[in-house]
């Protein structure tokens, strides 16, 4: 991949860890007896294990790419 391939996924990978952190701390706020409970009070953690699982793709992908991409480029200057 390119290098400006590679830093666009990092950035969507901390974008959607933000966002994950953001879904996962969301709480409603009810006023019935469930509160205290805290049955159904974080409706969208199950989001944001998901952000979580995509962000972490995006960022594995692009951290091999760029291990392969300075491999290559060290080979190359041994060769030299």
């Amino acid at each position: 991949m390119k290098y400006k391939i590679e830093i666009c996924l990092l950035l969507a990978a901390i974008t959607l860890f933000g966002l994950s952190a953001f879904f996962y701390s969301y709480r409603l706020i009810e006023s019935d007896v469930s509160l205290g409970l805290g049955l159904n009070s974080y409706p969208y953690r199950v989001y944001a294990i998901t952000l979580v699982g995509i962000g972490s793709v995006l960022m594995l992908t692009a951290s091999v790419s760029f291990s392969r991409h300075i491999k290559n480029l060290r080979s190359k200057s041994y060769q030299i």
